[in-house]
């Protein structure tokens, strides 16, 4: 009994031999066997110990004890909210809808005060608002209000920020504490916050700004805007690195960044850690300290290497050969690089906790962009590896999409951003998602049109819709006498023989009336005439008495059949987003003179369908006048024979596609101009078989048509930015066109006659 006693005290005092020797260093660190006092509290966040503590910063950027407080998230968001007063602003509380509904949705910009610094960029922005179809000169009518005063660069450090912006907007009597006002921002605050101040009260006004913050976003009445550099194109600018419906070549990286690392402040925690995801494989990322005048003074251990390996690579070649491309916060949410990887094709993975995504209101960012948390850096590379490669491939096709469709140029931001706002004040009749993120996009769908899918002509291969199957054939006339011409009576004749006819509806471009009822020839079908107001651009007036899909667009003197117009229409309902007709033209680069050049001979290439005989939707009339300045529409009625071009980079401009040429059974000739005899001041210069008679210095009627139709296609270039239309050497015949069989065998035998 004492032996065990014995062993039971040994057992007990090595126990605690052993306790004091391995476990008082850690029992004495944690104090629980000192009489000390804890130490006094530190400031948020609170590291237990430098040494102990496991994180991917250097330990020089940790907090210290003398470091000023941090403010947390809740502080932040208080100091911001008692900024703006009206960060509850919806548009039923803080919007005058009264105003949008007297004259409908019209834009008007302050006028510009001599002296007034405007930088490059918000000058692009006030001239894309003043080249749009919502503009206006009267401030009485205006539905929105765009202030002349540039308010994009809010950092008090730039050469560019304008002072004194809260006394200017308040002596203006349209300002009315921002109501029904529009505010464009790029960059808000200054170093090393790089908050959101904008440095004046903006009252009820809308905000549409970059790397707006969803903490202090207003969802429903700010717009978030993508950060884009001063030298992005103005209107058209340059295309996505893919075309249209391609498969891109295998990339040689999977994931890449290149880019400054910051050694202090805002954005350096998540840029300093992307080297741990780094294996100089397929998973490049690389990091310079070398930015800011004093660099040198603040660089780290890693900045020499750093600085080595960033230069061993080109930026752009990363760019264009990686499938994923990371698009961390910098010293602001947003970055520009955001646009250079949608623009290359290379999928953005975005590293910025709290950032609301340019557009994000309409834009489905989930299909075109992997949105990842700041957090969880280090899981990226195996989250983008399991990504399927159908699924890349589609992502990659959805980033250019977006780029031509949104974000290419200051044009299409602008456009965006006001189409949302347009869209928030008729809800019944705004765009769906769906539009916004398909083919071709939510800028080029009218919803005063349909919000019907099926009404339009993108939608039938995807969705299972149909067009109709019947035309209205919509005839031009210009005739020099009270009577009818027989070209016209045989057109109507042979139009409406064809079994897909619905009506005719003839267009009289004429001051004096057109002829009684009983000198219309009679027809199978119903015959409307309808009085233009004697300008080019009617022909594509959305007129209601077209009910049908398909239109039929002629000129009085032109010749068909009816089994070319059957042929013609059946090829029509296959491809019912393009224009399909007879005549055609194609335009060429002229390199001696470095402008557009156009030409009616037959060649193998064409890019012009003729409205003189072609086939297209009645959509295209809605979009020609309602999408369309009214500049471009002058522009049409100022030019004999323009108003066709304009139709053609019109639908070119939208499907990204050419025409389509049908068989004829006789060749086309485009005549001369000749200005109808029917009064002063008539417009009409329909094509026809007429001489061209000499002019003035033997100049020919015919080449002055042609000079003018060269000055046409080169303004509209000019107005888009760059030539929307599309080449083609594809021309559609009948099966069985002129081969040696039975002519029994054909269903269009008569296209074969002289």
């Amino acid at each position: 009994m004492q032996t065990r006693k014995k062993y039971i005290f040994l057992t007990f005092l090595a126990s605690w031999l052993l306790l004091f020797f391995f476990g008082g260093d850690q029992l004495h660190r944690f104090a629980f066997f000192s009489a000390r006092k804890a130490e006094a509290r530190r400031s948020w966040p609170r590291w237990t110990d430098q040494s102990l503590l496991k994180s991917f910063a250097e330990p020089e950027e940790l907090q210290r004890d003398g470091d000023p407080p941090l403010l947390s998230p809740r502080e932040r968001r208080a100091a911001w909210l008692s900024i703006y007063r009206s960060s509850r602003c919806r548009m039923e509380t803080c919007f005058d809808l009264s105003r949008c509904e007297r004259n409908g949705f019209k834009v008007f910009t302050y006028p510009q005060e001599r002296g007034q610094p405007v930088s490059e960029t918000y000058s692009k922005i006030l001239s894309s608002i003043e080249r749009s179809r919502y503009h206006t000169a009267r401030p009485e009518e205006a539905c929105l209000f765009i202030l002349s005063i540039d308010t994009l660069d809010r950092d008090r450090l730039s050469g560019h920020y304008v002072r004194d912006v809260e006394e200017k907007i308040h002596s203006s009597p349209l300002w009315n504490g921002g109501r029904n006002h529009l505010i464009f921002n790029l960059y808000s605050g200054t170093w090393p916050s790089y908050g959101g101040e904008l440095g004046f009260d903006p009252g009820h006004a809308i905000l549409a700004r970059a790397s707006s913050d969803s903490r202090s976003f207003r969802p429903g009445f700010d717009v978030s805007i993508p950060l884009f550099p001063r030298e992005h194109p103005q209107r058209g600018g340059d295309g996505g690195r893919l075309r249209r419906g391609s498969v891109p070549p295998k990339k040689k990286f999977l994931l890449v960044f290149k880019g400054k690392r910051y050694l202090t402040g805002i954005g350096s925690g998540t840029r300093n850690a992307l080297h741990h995801i780094h294996n100089g494989k397929d998973i490049i990322s690389l990091t310079t300290c070398k930015h800011g005048k004093d660099w040198e003074k603040h660089k780290d251990t890693r900045c020499d290497k750093d600085n080595v390996d960033y230069e061993r690579f080109d930026y752009q070649e990363l760019l264009h050969n990686s499938t994923f491309c990371i698009v961390p916060r910098g010293r602001r949410l947003g970055s520009f690089r955001f646009l250079e990887a949608l623009q290359a094709a290379c999928i953005p993975v975005l590293l910025s906790d709290g950032w609301e995504l340019p557009f994000a209101e309409a834009i489905d960012w989930g299909k075109a962009a992997v949105v990842g948390s700041e957090r969880l850096l280090l899981q990226i590379p195996s989250a983008v590896r399991c990504i399927h490669p159908e699924r890349v491939l589609a992502f990659q096709q959805q980033t250019q999409f977006l780029w031509d469709a949104y974000f290419s140029s200051v044009d299409k931001i602008v456009h965006t951003t006001l189409e949302i706002i347009k869209d928030r004040l008729n809800p019944h009749r705004s765009r769906s998602r769906l539009l916004w993120n398909a083919l071709p996009g939510g800028l080029l769908v009218l919803p005063e049109f349909s919000t019907h899918l099926g009404d339009f002509p993108f939608y039938y291969l995807h969705h299972g819709y149909s067009p109709s199957r019947k035309f209205t054939a919509f005839i031009r006339a210009v005739s020099q006498t009270d009577s009818l011409s027989q070209p016209i009576l045989r057109l109507i004749q042979a139009v409406s023989g064809s079994q897909y006819c619905a009506q005719i509806v003839v267009l009289w471009s004429c001051e004096k009336p057109p002829p009684p009822s009983g000198k219309w020839p009679q027809s199978s079908v119903p015959l409307t005439i309808i009085q233009g107001r004697r300008k080019l651009s009617d022909r594509f007036f959305p007129f209601g008495a077209i009910q049908t899909d398909a239109v039929l667009s002629l000129d009085e003197d032109t010749t068909l059949s009816t089994s070319e117009v059957d042929f013609a229409f059946s090829v029509w309902l296959s491809f019912p987003e393009r224009i399909v007709g007879f005549p055609t033209q194609s335009h060429f680069w002229d390199a001696e003179r470095g402008r557009w050049g156009y030409t009616s001979k037959w060649t193998n290439e064409l890019s012009m369908v003729l409205t003189a005989a072609a086939f297209y939707h009645r959509y295209y009339h809605s979009l020609f006048t309602e999408y369309l300045p009214a500049g471009l529409r002058e522009l049409v009625d100022g030019l004999a024979a323009c108003e066709d071009i304009l139709m053609n980079v019109l639908v070119a401009a939208v499907t990204k596609l050419p025409p389509i040429k049908v068989t004829q059974r006789k060749q086309h000739k485009e005549g001369v101009a000749r200005q109808a005899e029917c009064g002063e001041g008539a417009a009409g210069t329909p094509s026809g078989p007429h001489p061209a008679p000499a002019g003035p210095g033997g100049t020919t009627a015919g080449g002055r048509r042609l000079s003018q139709r060269q000055d046409c296609l080169n303004q509209l270039a000019n107005w888009f930015g760059y030539m929307p239309l599309v080449s083609s050497r594809l021309r559609l015949d009948p099966v069985l066109f002129k081969d040696q069989v039975s002519v029994l065998r054909k269903k269009y035998p008569s296209l074969e006659k002289p």
